[in-house]
């Protein structure tokens, strides 16, 4: 793991109205780091992430990207300089198959200008090599409306990283999904990042994913950074463990 940020937040607060739902954040997430975000609901978990896609705009501080001021930017234009995300509730097109799902990320991350044109082989051909990274042959023909659970979170990591990310957002890519699954999604997307190198920030509840997976951990308390470091660190941590674990 490299030294070298990718992503780093200097001083960055957010209001709203009354609420301070950012408090002076200052963090660094290394080159193929994979950061884990605890905390309890309405902490300022998804506040962070919606910063660092443009989502939300800082009050004060600013936000860097590989080295260049992402603060203001909009979403679209973050996403171009390398940061995708997956949300909590995957964003899918109910009506199309895995396989056109992927075209179409890819089509995206190209700006493709005509929805005739997406469908050339090149796309095609690179779409494939994407279902079989994330072990989804089986169900590149299916639409998304009868995917399992587990498989719509998979496609919907899978669609974000068909944009080429250096850095990958992800809120709770574990939720709803059965507990026999969450290993086996967690073990095909920590492979995918270590082949491609990609950076990723991980918001999640369950702490068995948090302590097998996450290289760092950042515990979030009213919009402030309250610790990080290791999984044990953070466990023998007592504010941690009256303010986020219980």
């Amino acid at each position: 793991m490299s030294t070298t940020p990718v992503l780093q937040a200097r001083n960055v607060s957010v209001y709203f109205g009354g609420v301070t739902a950012a408090d002076d954040i200052n963090l660094s997430v290394n080159q193929g780091e994979v950061l884990g975000i605890i905390g309890s609901n309405g902490s300022g978990k998804s506040t962070f992430m919606n910063l660092c896609t443009g989502y939300i705009k800082a009050a004060s501080g600013q936000i860097d990207f590989n080295g260049q001021k992402i603060t203001g930017l909009a979403p679209r234009q973050i996403t171009r300089l390398g940061v995708a995300r997956a949300f909590q509730h995957p964003q899918l097109f109910l009506d199309k198959t895995v396989r056109e799902s992927i075209v179409l990320g890819i089509a995206s991350r190209d700006q493709f200008w005509s929805l005739r044109s997406i469908w050339r082989s090149a796309y095609a051909t690179q779409a494939d090599e994407i279902i079989r990274t994330f072990g989804l042959e089986e169900y590149a023909d299916i639409t998304n409306s009868q995917l399992p659970e587990g498989v719509k979170k998979l496609v919907d990591i899978a669609i974000a990283m068909a944009l080429q990310p250096r850095l990958l957002l992800l809120d709770e890519p574990t939720s709803s999904v059965s507990s026999a699954n969450k290993f086996e999604i967690m073990d095909t997307l920590m492979s995918v990042l270590r082949q491609t190198e990609v950076t990723a920030i991980i918001v999640e509840h369950d702490m068995e994913i948090v302590e097998r997976y996450m290289d760092r951990i950042v515990a979030w308390d009213n919009g402030r950074i309250i610790a990080e470091g290791s999984f044990a660190d953070l466990m023998s941590n007592p504010q941690v463990a009256q303010r986020v674990t219980g």
